[in-house]
Parts: structure tokens; C-alpha cells; sequence
């Protein structure tokens, strides 16, 4: 089994169910309490969604205790998606390119949903620049896709893999409806970052702020692996190998990019109140398992307390 959340604190809930199915979130008032939404998307070991966990097969600590008591558990379908397609251009990214787009024309071809979902296309060398604003029309985005060279932005040499996602979350996530859509990015890097301003750490805390998982797809290179296993580890999504020099077949991006869809779209929520919860806008740290199942457990390291 897998479970992948992403946990943040919101509002005040008018009524719950125990258990509930609904294609969006209940309505919320934002408000200072002391309630945490965790969101997350349960599959088997096939990639499957699992649909039918119960309240008591899950084991939730934060910051190493157990809540002092649950809210809400309810599950949610069909959640409308905000996806940020971030292209590394710098020089040595260059020999994958041409794959790279394809995996990200394919998503919007094929996996985007132009009646509820958004999406906008950014790249970087050493800035970022945006390509396509906001924009739910796939050809708009096949064609700006197009339109990415293999030269970057580059007014100063190097990559700034950090500034480019910490711009992404905060400027174009920053507005986002927290409460309605799954937020996430496609980031097409290697990870090497030798330009930044901005640290691994701030690009992190800016994607864990605006609720914002990154999924990076890179070639089998040591350049950058332990960057983007921290990035997407700590923001609750995953890496994606492709080998270089090897065909990758469409089928198996085209179920990747499924599977990145099902675990944002189709989630499960629980809204509990933590043991201990000061208003001093500190970094919380959840941990989520499952009883009595072989778990592979993929979670966001945790959340911001609220400030007065």
C-alpha cells in the first residue's frame, strides 16, 4: 500500500459526516483554530487506489503525538488540479529536452482536464521566465511547450533550480484556492543548482506553505539526486528515472502521469486536532500509517502552525 498526504491547517468545518464522499472540499470559514486538514491518496502495490480505509486503520502522529481528537474523515473524488510544468533549459539539460516535452505534452494532451483544470509552463537557467500564464486550453499549451528552447534564461551563467520553484509556489501558487484544488508541479531537472539565491530549504518551505507537491522527472545522473529526493520527499510527491540514452515507451509515461493524476485527484481527508498546537507559526511534523497492511508510506514532512 501506498499513501501519499499532504497536510495543512485551514478553517473552521460547519458540519461533517464521519465518512463522506464528495467532489470537493465542505465548505470551510478561515479562521484561527486549532484544527489540521491531512489530505492523502492511498494505493496498493499495483498503483491501484484503495477506497475503503476506515478511520481505525490509521495511525497519525504529530510532532510525535497522537491528536486529541479527529473531526472529520471523509474522502474526496475528482478534486480539480493547479499544476506548475517547470523546464530546467540550462546546458545540461539540453540532450533531454525533446523527451522532457513530450512527457509534458502528453500530460496536457492527455491528462489535463480543460473543463476543471489549470495549468501554467515556466523555465529557467539562471532565472526563470514565464512561458504560458494560467490557462486551462491544452493547445495553448501544447503550443508554448513548443516554443521552450534549449537555451534558457540566462543573463548570468548557472542554474537556479531553488529561485525557479520558490518564485513557481509563492507567485503563481500563492493565490491559489487551497481548499477546492490539488496543487503540484512538474519539474523537469536534474537539480543541480549552482546559481540560486534563494537555499533548498526556502524553496521547500515556500512548496509546503502554498501546499504544493513536486514530482521530478530526471534521467539516471548523480548530478542533483539527493536534491530532488529532499524536494519531493518533504513536499509529498516522488521522483520519476528515466535512463538516459534508452527509449522510454509512451506507455510508461503516460501511466507515470496517471499515477501523479490519481493520487491528486482522488484523496482521502481527515481533520483532527493536534495535541499540542501553539500559534507561533512553527513547522509541524506528521507522520501517517496504516495497521495491518505492508505500508510504503509517501507523505508532505508536515505543516505551518498558524500566527495570531
Amino acid at each position: 500500500m501506498r499513501i501519499r498526504a499532504n497536510p495543512w491547517v485551514f478553517g473552521l468545518f460547519f458540519s461533517f459526516p464521519l465518512i463522506a464522499q464528495t467532489t470537493r472540499p465542505s465548505y470551510s470559514l478561515s479562521v484561527s483554530v486549532n484544527e489540521v486538514t491531512l489530505s492523502f491518496h492511498a494505493s496498493d502495490g499495483h498503483g491501484l487506489p484503495i477506497n475503503d480505509l476506515k478511520l481505525a486503520d490509521l495511525h497519525i502522529l504529530d510532532n510525535g503525538l497522537a491528536p486529541a481528537r479527529v473531526s472529520a474523515f471523509q474522502v474526496l473524488r475528482d478534486i480539480p488540479i493547479r499544476v506548475g510544468i517547470v523546464f530546467d533549459t540550462s546546458t545540461s539539460m539540453a540532450p533531454v529536452l525533446s523527451h522532457n516535452r513530450e512527457i509534458a505534452l502528453e500530460y496536457t494532451q492527455s491528462i489535463l482536464r480543460q473543463s476543471s483544470d489549470q495549468a501554467f509552463i515556466t523555465s529557467f537557467g539562471s532565472i526563470s521566465k514565464l512561458i504560458q500564464p494560467w490557462t486551462s486550453d491544452s493547445n495553448t499549451l501544447a503550443l508554448s511547450l513548443r516554443r521552450i528552447s534549449g537555451y534558457g534564461e540566462r543573463t548570468r551563467p548557472g542554474t537556479a533550480v531553488y529561485d525557479s520553484l520558490y518564485q513557481a509556489c509563492n507567485s503563481q501558487f500563492g493565490s491559489a484556492d487551497k481548499k477546492s484544488t490539488s496543487n503540484f508541479i512538474l519539474l523537469f531537472s536534474d537539480g543541480e543548482d549552482n546559481a540560486s539565491r534563494s537555499t533548498l530549504s526556502q524553496a521547500v518551505e515556500a512548496c509546503q506553505h502554498n501546499h504544493t507537491a513536486v514530482y521530478a522527472f530526471r534521467t539516471e545522473s548523480p548530478l542533483g539526486a539527493s536534491v530532488l529526493a529532499e524536494l519531493t520527499e518533504k513536499t509529498g510527491g516522488r521522483v520519476f528515472h528515466y535512463p538516459e540514452n534508452s527509449v522510454t515507451s509512451s506507455s510508461d509515461v503516460y501511466d507515470d502521469l496517471r499515477s501523479i493524476e490519481a493520487a491528486q485527484r482522488n484523496q482521502y481527508q481527515l481533520v483532527y486536532v493536534p495535541s499540542e498546537m501553539r500559534h507561533d507559526g512553527a513547522f509541524h511534523h506528521v507522520k501517517l500509517t496504516a495497521s495491518d497492511l505492508q505500508d510504503h508510506i509517501e507523505i508532505r514532512s508536515g505543516y505551518y502552525a498558524p500566527t495570531r
